[in-house]
């Protein structure tokens, strides 16, 4: 199965992860929704070590494991995006995602660093009342992204089935 044409990249990382099987969930979904890497910052467990990524991602992306914020490397013009419940974040439906951009996420008991968050230059939030699970945040930032850069088309105003695709588009994919 193959998913439409978008142009840029994205990455999915950790900050101060530390469950085996939200960080196995987080990359393999990272996986599915086609990202070009995943990076982890301070992490305490290694994605190897996970028994929730039956896709075997560390055999088919890049993973960068780095001790510190000040040692998180990106690749020029890479936007680095914070997804935080914080006051002045972004609303993720309203928020248009940079071309190339590196999504991180905090620990699953507690925010990113004041470091981390300094260093974003973007920060977002989903629209919830409380935190939710890492890798069901991670999955639903991935699938906005998708769904907001990915050319399909728009939705029906009507509930119900798919609006006809304009010329030359094919099921989410330009000629």
């Amino acid at each position: 199965m193959t998913g439409p044409i978008q142009r840029g990249y994205f990455a999915i990382g950790a900050e101060g992860i530390s469950k085996p099987m939200n960080l196995g969930n987080l990359v393999r979904s990272a996986n599915a929704f086609g990202a070009s890497f995943v990076f982890l910052i301070d992490a305490h467990y290694s994605v190897k070590a996970s028994k929730s990524d039956t896709s075997h991602t560390h055999h088919q992306l890049p993973i960068y494991d780095y001790p510190g914020v000040a040692e998180l490397d990106l690749p020029r013009d890479c936007a680095l995006v914070g997804v935080e419940l914080l006051d002045d974040a972004v609303d993720l439906p309203s928020f248009r995602h940079p071309r190339q951009a590196a999504y991180v996420f905090g620990p699953e008991r507690g925010s990113l660093s004041p470091a981390m968050v300094a260093r974003c230059d973007h920060t977002i939030r989903i629209p919830t009342r409380f935190c939710i699970n890492l890798a069901v945040a991670g999955a639903i930032v991935m699938y906005d992204r998708v769904r907001s850069l990915g050319c399909y088309p728009d939705r029906p105003v009507a509930p119900g089935g798919p609006v006809p695709a304009p010329a030359g588009m094919r099921r989410g994919r330009l000629p």
